[in-house]
């Protein structure tokens, strides 16, 4: 990311890696969390048919997340997270016994509302209604064309071709990368550029839990 001027505004779907890698690399940049992504992290805990009231209620909210058009509408659907969060926190504090042990009664609940309260908190959700930074057009609130027309096409090809190992894996998504460039390298040149086993090893060494020359990704 250091090489790439800093933009005013990205919009990310919430992985830690990323949110680390901006801070150090563009820690001036606004930060608009995937409006879609924050729904379907609702909707793994809570479903989409919630039996309970309060998991009705959330899954609600955020589905409207999608459809919000103005920072009033932002603002209102804010003072109504709120109250429906100090309405319900008694309930999500219900305990069981399970095993001897004592768990939280509603425990998914509350992880869609723990997901939910922190980017309310962060202040990630509405940054596309900011009237500074859209005073020349208006910006995305989801990453979903970058995941439909990158994203899912590296998926298909890595599905596709099942079986090769991590080092080829992460060869494959460089080559698909360069052959699908709006401007594409001539073949000497991409091979160049093109990583070695070493500075792949390198890369899992630094930014995961070590070289994965052998190892298949499942």
């Amino acid at each position: 990311m250091a090489p790439i001027p800093a933009p005013d505004v990205v919009v990310c779907d919430g992985g830690t890696g990323f949110e680390r890698a901006r801070r150090r690399a563009w820690p001036r940049t606004r930060v608009q969390r995937c409006v879609f992504h924050a729904f379907c992290q609702v909707r793994r805990y809570t479903t989409s048919r919630p039996r309970l009231q309060a998991g009705r209620e959330l899954y609600a909210l955020s589905i409207e997340l999608m459809h919000l058009e103005t920072l009033r509408q932002a603002d209102w659907w804010a003072e109504r997270y709120l109250q429906r969060r100090s309405f319900w926190a008694d309930f999500l504090e219900d305990v069981s016994i399970v095993d001897g042990r004592r768990v939280f009664t509603h425990e998914r609940l509350r992880k869609a509302r723990s997901s939910l309260s922190r980017l309310v908190s962060a202040g990630t959700l509405f940054t596309y209604l900011d009237p500074a930074l859209t005073a020349e057009g208006p910006l995305p609130r989801t990453n979903n064309p970058i995941e439909g027309g990158v994203n899912a096409q590296l998926r298909d090809m890595l599905r596709n071709h099942r079986g090769m190992s991590s080092m080829r894996r992460v060869k494959a998504v460089f080559w698909w990368c360069y052959l699908h460039a709006e401007s594409p390298k001539p073949v000497r040149e991409a091979l160049g550029a093109m990583p070695t086993d070493d500075d792949i090893d390198l890369l899992y060494r630094t930014y995961s839990a070590g070289p994965k020359r052998d190892v298949d990704v499942q």
